[in-house]
């Protein structure tokens, strides 16, 4: 059995593909990739598969990461090429090798999103405001029930800069099999807190990391 890693870009229209519909997806790409996925054992036996991190509806994504068996080696550029002539429209195989590191390794996630307002200006200060808080405590939803964390300690501001009608920034934020936050955290942080209305867009996951900052592959 040989295993093996794909990065994949999830864009455009596919943003709109849901975590539960992309397993779909995928599992009629590899049937009509004609490669020699390995099938799970049982009475029920499917193409295995599974993906790192579950990607919030409406997210583009640079970064997703798609492990799978095949059960005869192919070169790696065959199975990225095979895979590409049969994805939805904007996804993306944008590589392919053995898998090396375990999911356990993943500790975050970079995203970059624009916030679109009347008053970049002041939407950058009530931003500032934010983050220069002690805490920045929100209501997030957990399999136990509603649970207000403090996302600040595990939040880091890549950088964030101010255009005709918006702000722009990059954000880095925990994921894995331990905690997973997203971008939405922040903005509703930031509805509750600013006096400025505004609107998310662009929201692209732009990459994956390890405790170490190395990149995931």
């Amino acid at each position: 059995m040989i295993r093996l890693r794909a990065v994949f870009s999830k864009k455009d229209r596919a943003k709109y593909i849901s975590h539960l519909d992309l397993n779909r997806c995928m599992l009629r790409t590899f049937r009509r990739s004609g490669l020699p996925i390995w099938y799970t054992e049982g009475f029920h036996s499917h193409p295995y598969f599974s993906f790192a991190l579950a990607l919030s509806l409406g997210y583009e994504s640079d970064c997703e990461i798609l492990d799978f068996n095949l059960n005869e080696e192919v070169p790696p550029n065959e199975v990225r090429d095979r895979l590409n002539a049969v994805m939805p429209d904007g996804m993306k195989i944008i590589s392919v090798a053995e898998q090396k590191l375990k999911i356990t390794a993943i500790t975050n996630a970079e995203y970059s999103f624009s916030l679109i307002t009347d008053s970049p200006e002041l939407l950058m200060n009530n931003i500032k405001s934010l983050i220069n808080q002690e805490q920045i405590l929100i209501e997030k939803k957990t399999k136990k029930g509603i649970k207000t964390v403090d996302i600040k300690p595990d939040m880091k501001i890549i950088s964030f800069e101010v255009s005709e009608k918006s702000v722009d920034m990059v954000m880095r934020l925990p994921a894995g099999t331990q905690t997973n936050y997203n971008p939405s955290l922040f903005f509703e942080a930031l509805k509750k807190s600013s006096e400025m209305p505004f609107e998310t867009a662009k929201i692209r996951r732009t990459g994956i990391f390890c405790e170490n900052n190395e990149i995931f592959s």
